[in-house]
């Protein structure tokens, strides 16, 4: 059974201003329970019968304002111990701190949990629901102003047409729905949201088909990349991303993060790399072929710090600064490895996530 709620001008007392103090009323099971609103008004402008001021009560607006941000408050709390099923009494209703809301708009959550990321030097996470908010907030025309609540099963039904209608993959869509669903659960563990509105009970994130085809490209093709590289951009970008493409195909598929922080003290001995892995802290071992060798003596004049031209030590120290040269410079590399597939005659989408596939047999 639930509590009911109702305000009262407390006119038996009277304060030394002539007014008497409002007390918020909590009714259940016989037993009633008065907390102060911290607010008093002359009883001639207060409607006994409405249980309200009158029309020409003075703060009219700020008192109405007051008593309907109270009797919300304690509403939500009431449908949380609802949805928990716990008992509650008028006096745990009204004095249990721990179970004070407040909520957020859906803006506000994600701005603070990116920039709590971002304190951190989680910069992995920060990318991730930066992404996910990016996204919600072209879907909704910037109109992010809304309470979790607004985010239905119909809202998320929408939201996937529209992500379906730009051409996204399966693979993108669900993680946009999983990082999405991971917010929402930290808005409500953090009592900016109520579980009672929670959507992801009656929506499938599981349906969408997460597996990926293999992205094979042919011996033939990648000895074609030993060829010298004719001016179809940017020289040095377009050299660098052919070379980072071959040195990945020849290290057994070391990706671009980890390429990007090598540095001199990852060589052993002049023919082996060492490394911890970025994503997941493995230390990998293997040998370098010469041509590995000679492409990373390509870059040893330019290189600031690093054994190829893509961070700087000097200027990129915070990982922030890191992870966004890293994002800006993969885009260049890619954008030119297809740029070079082209040139070549090699149909298949070049990425330097390819090279990840292919084992070495040069």
């Amino acid at each position: 059974m639930n509590a009911s709620l109702s305000v009262v001008c407390y006119k038996s007392k009277r304060l030394s201003n002539g007014e008497s103090p409002l007390m918020l009323q909590v009714s259940k099971g016989g037993k009633r329970q008065y907390q102060s609103l911290g607010v008093s008004v002359n009883p001639k402008f207060w409607d006994f019968s409405k249980n309200k001021p009158k029309s020409n009560c003075p703060n009219r607006e700020y008192i109405l304002k007051l008593i309907l941000n109270k009797q919300a408050e304690l509403q939500q709390r009431m449908l949380e111990l609802n949805a928990e099923q716990k008992e509650y009494t008028t006096t745990t209703l009204l004095h249990d701190e721990h179970r004070k809301f407040e909520l957020k708009t859906v803006k506000q959550f994600y701005q603070e949990l990116i920039e709590q990321y971002k304190a951190n030097d989680k910069c992995g996470n920060r990318l991730i629901y930066k992404s996910s908010y990016n996204s919600i907030n072209v879907f909704t025309n910037g109109n992010l102003e809304i309470p979790f609540s607004a985010i239905d099963v119909a809202w998320l039904n929408k939201y996937e047409k529209w992500l379906r209608s730009k051409g996204n993959k399966e693979t993108t869509m669900s993680l946009m729905f999983r990082t999405l669903r991971s917010a929402y659960n930290k808005a409500i563990d953090s009592k900016c949201a109520r579980k009672s509105d929670y959507p992801f009970n009656n929506y499938r994130i599981s349906k969408f088909d997460v597996s990926t085809e293999k992205r094979a490209i042919a011996k033939a093709d990648i000895l074609k990349f030993s060829t010298d590289v004719r001016s179809i951009g940017k020289q040095q970008y377009v050299q660098l991303s052919k070379d980072i493409f071959i040195f990945s195909y020849l290290c057994g598929g070391i990706n671009f993060t980890d390429i990007a922080n090598l540095t001199k003290d990852n060589i052993i001995e002049g023919k082996r790399l060492h490394y911890i892995r970025q994503k997941t802290g493995k230390l990998i071992k293997l040998g370098l072929s010469e041509e590995a060798i000679q492409i990373i003596r390509r870059y040893a004049v330019e290189s600031k710090g690093y054994l190829f031209p893509i961070l700087n030590a000097q200027l990129h120290k915070t990982p922030l600064q890191k992870q966004n040269r890293i994002h800006k410079m993969l885009g260049k590399v890619n954008k030119n490895l297809k740029l070079l597939a082209a040139d070549l005659g090699v149909e298949a989408n070049l990425t330097t996530y390819v090279a990840r596939h292919l084992i070495s047999s040069f």
